[in-house]
This record gives C-alpha cells, sequence and structure tokens, in this order.
C-alpha cells in the first residue's frame, strides 16, 4: 500500500456539485460518487415538469408520459386480485426483457484459502463462469459455527469504483488499503457490515459481480480506443493497488459504462441482466453451503447493492427477507431528474411500460422487505423516492402483508450507516432468526 495523501470524500462530492467540467468529463456518472448538479428545489418549490426543467429539455414532460401512470403489470391496477397470477406475469415479462444469459450449469467452487479474523471463519472462494475471468468471493461465519445458520447475500455497492467490489464491504486483516478505509468511513460509517452480520450468527457470502474488482475490464483487454477518456496507450496495468493508479482505472471505467452496456444490448442482453445471472449464481452457491439454511437466506446492499438487492430480491423467491439501501425511487424521477447520477447496471429497455421501478422489488409480496432512504441523497429526489415508498407500501397492503414492508427515512446524505444497519440487522433477526 502506498502513503499518497488522500482526497476527502466531501472534496469529491464538493467538485461534482460546483464543477462544469464535471458534467462535461462524465458521460454517466456511476452511482454512489455522482451527485446532482441541479440545484435543489427551495422548501415548498413545487418539482413538476409543469414549473421546471427536465434532464432532456422540453422533451421531458412527453418522454415522462410515455408509460402510464399505473403501467399494465402494476399490482395497483384493479384487475389483478389474485397475487400469484400476477407475479406470474410480472415475473415473466421482467425475465424476458432483462434478457439474463445462460449460465450453464454450476460452476465449481474452490477454496482458496481459509482462516480466523475478527472472531470469524473466512473462506476466500472462486468460481468461473462462461465468460470472463474468474469471479473471487469470500464467505464468513461465526467461528466454530456448524449448524444450519441464516444466511446473507452482501452486495457491495457500485460508488464509482470499479476497481474495488467485494471487499468494500468486509474487513480481512487489520491493515486495509487507505482507499478502502475512506470509503467504509464515508458511506458504512466506518464499518465492514458483512462482517458485522457474520458477528452477529449468519452465514454471509459477498462476490465480485461483472465489471469489479476481480470481474473487471483490464486495459490490456481492450482495444480501439485512440482518443478521447477511453484512450489506453498511456495506460498500464501494472502497480493496480497504487492509489493513484485505482484513481485514473475509476475514471476510465465510469467513461466505459456506455460502451460496456451498448454492447450487451447489442449481445442481445442487458446489464442489469447479467448482474442478476451472476448474483443468482451466488445464491446458488450459498444455497448449498452445508452451515446454511436455505430457507433462511436474506440479501442486502447499498446504492449499486441496493439496485441489485431490487432486482434479486424482487424476481428471486429463493431471498426471504430483502433490505434494499440506498436505492429507490420511481422511473419518472429517472426520466427527467437523475438518470445521469446513476449507472447503467440501472435500465431495462421498455420495462416502465410493464412496472414502475419500486414494483419489481414489489414482485416478492408478502416476503418481508425493507427499503431504506436519506432524506438528502442527492442521486435521487425526494418526493419520488416518497413516492415509491408509497407505491410499495400499497402493493403490500392490497396483498394484506402490510406488516412485511417497512420504508424508512433517514436524515443525512448517501450511506448506510450504523444507525441503518442496526435497523436492517434487526429487520433480518426478526425474519430469519
Amino acid at each position: 500500500m502506498d502513503n499518497m495523501k488522500k482526497e476527502p470524500a466531501t472534496s469529491r462530492r464538493k467538485f461534482l456539485k460546483t464543477s462544469a467540467g464535471a458534467a462535461a468529463s462524465w458521460a454517466v456518472l456511476p452511482d454512489a460518487l455522482a451527485f446532482s448538479l441541479i440545484p435543489k428545489p427551495l422548501p415548498n418549490e413545487p418539482t413538476s415538469m409543469a414549473t421546471g426543467k427536465s434532464l432532456i429539455g422540453t422533451y421531458g414532460e412527453w418522454a415522462a408520459s410515455l408509460a402510464k401512470n399505473i403501467p399494465s403489470l402494476s399490482f395497483r391496477q384493479t384487475k389483478w386480485t389474485n397475487i400469484k397470477t400476477w407475479q406470474k406475469e410480472a415475473l415473466a415479462k421482467t425475465n424476458e426483457l432483462m434478457c439474463k444469459p445462460d449460465m450453464g450449469k454450476a460452476p465449481v467452487v474452490t477454496v482458496e484459502k481459509k482462516y480466523v479474523y475478527d472472531g470469524l471463519d473466512i473462506e476466500e472462494l472462486s468460481w468461473k463462469l462462461p465468460y470472463g475471468r474468474p469471479t473471487k468471493a469470500y464467505f464468513l461465519k461465526p467461528q466454530g459455527a456448524q449448524k444450519p445458520l441464516p444466511a446473507i447475500l452482501a452486495l457491495h455497492d457500485h460508488g464509482g469504483n470499479k476497481y474495488f467490489g467485494k471487499r468494500k464491504i468486509v474487513r480481512l486483516a487489520d491493515d486495509m488499503h487507505p482507499l478502502l478505509v475512506e470509503h467504509q468511513e464515508h458511506y458504512y460509517g466506518g464499518k465492514a457490515w458483512a462482517n458485522e452480520l457474520a458477528k452477529r450468527g449468519y452465514a454471509v457470502l459477498v462476490h465480485d459481480v461483472f465489471a469489479f474488482e476481480s470481474r473487471r475490464v483490464l486495459y490490456e483487454e481492450v482495444a480501439g480506443f485512440t482518443y478521447g477518456p477511453l484512450k489506453t496507450d498511456s495506460k498500464t496495468d501494472a502497480d493496480p493497488e497504487k492509489s493513484e493508479n485505482i484513481q485514473a482505472y475509476n475514471a476510465w471505467a465510469g467513461e466505459h459504462e456506455h460502451v460496456m452496456s451498448k454492447s450487451l444490448f447489442c449481445g442481445g442482453t442487458t446489464w442489469p441482466g447479467v448482474v442478476l445471472a451472476e448474483d443468482q449464481v451466488a445464491l446458488d452457491i450459498l444455497s448449498n453451503r452445508p452451515e446454511v439454511d436455505k430457507n433462511r437466506i436474506g440479501c442486502a446492499g447499498l446504492s449499486g447493492g441496493g439496485l441489485r438487492t431490487a432486482y434479486l430480491g424482487g424476481l428471486d423467491a429463493r431471498i426471504k427477507c430483502a433490505v434494499c439501501v440506498g436505492f429507490m425511487s420511481t422511473w419518472d424521477d429517472f426520466t427527467l431528474h437523475k438518470s445521469f447520477t446513476h449507472t447503467w447496471m440501472l435500465y431495462v429497455p421498455l420495462l416502465p411500460n410493464y412496472l414502475d421501478f419500486p414494483e419489481v422489488l414489489g414482485i416478492r409480496v408478502p416476503l418481508p422487505t425493507m427499503i431504506q432512504n436519506n432524506n438528502d441523497d442527492d442521486l435521487f429526489t425526494l418526493p419520488e423516492m416518497t413516492k415509491a415508498d408509497s407505491i410499495l407500501r400499497e402493493i403490500f397492503v392490497k396483498a394484506g402483508a402490510g406488516d412485511k414492508y417497512q420504508g424508512k427515512f433517514y436524515d443525512g446524505e448517501h450511506k448506510f450507516d450504523q444507525p441503518m444497519q442496526k435497523d436492517a440487522f434487526e429487520w433480518f433477526d426478526k425474519w430469519l432468526s
């Protein structure tokens, strides 16, 4: 590890909010590093596009009007009275549009290393998918635990940081990379929340997902970028752990997102579909562990991890309890206000014609579901976060499962701090213990 002086996260945020250069240099701002360049409305100022501006100018109101206020497969439609019938159709349509790639047979899991740290038994794992380099993962459980345990698939965030994936939410030694220390202090209250859950009595699996850490795209693997921010002729994969190289890579990877997403579309799939498929492989692996009670598995994550929770929790009933942190709003919010603050991992073409974004997670009703929002989260607008909460609450109440849903709002910016972790962990305890 190097001793390079770290730039405080708050300084980066200030730059993104005030610099005209930020908008010009980031075609697509990844989620947790991307903050709104649009001034917040004054208190009581209406936020509808009838009185304001949209990200796409005069086309905003028209674009937002294309999808019906209550989409055709919304459980809020009066025509849907049978949960099972609705779930079958909503699940089929969403999977169709996501176009998940075929992952083939279950991969062989290799145990790379075993050790004890922080009162936990830790295994470093790897497995090979049909494409890309091997996926690396960590499995954590209370030291010496043998009986079937409740389990959590812990989903790492995006954070505008593709160099790191699983390492962002674990602590495996006293010595950590300074950028990871900073990341955990800023977004997680200084805690490695995967460790905290494991110490609470859970088996926890954390894996790198598509395009992050062990799954990231290397400079040497690409060709053809000879100009602009994606040019690679002056870049190297050598000394990857140096802070300046990590920061340079993350800037490059942010610019590369639109290229990756367009290429996936042309290949007949979507970025959300690829991520869902990889998360489901990890869920298979976690479910098959002898220490795990496969009937008591949950998932959670902040930001990009919250996005992954929305899709995995909504589309895979093996997730018996879900906590989506810092990623819940409406398609209208993304259409009019905040598309530029989010990763391409979010977008499923045509899906808004059938379900609003919170309704994807709502497909899991009546399985226990918690949403955690931050009132000052610049990645979303508060009115649309509130609307998303109301939509999910309506779905659960209509299904006769109002007690299985909890939407919570916290003061502060984009984060999953210790008070939020406490509430999330207690939610897991309530439904998985």
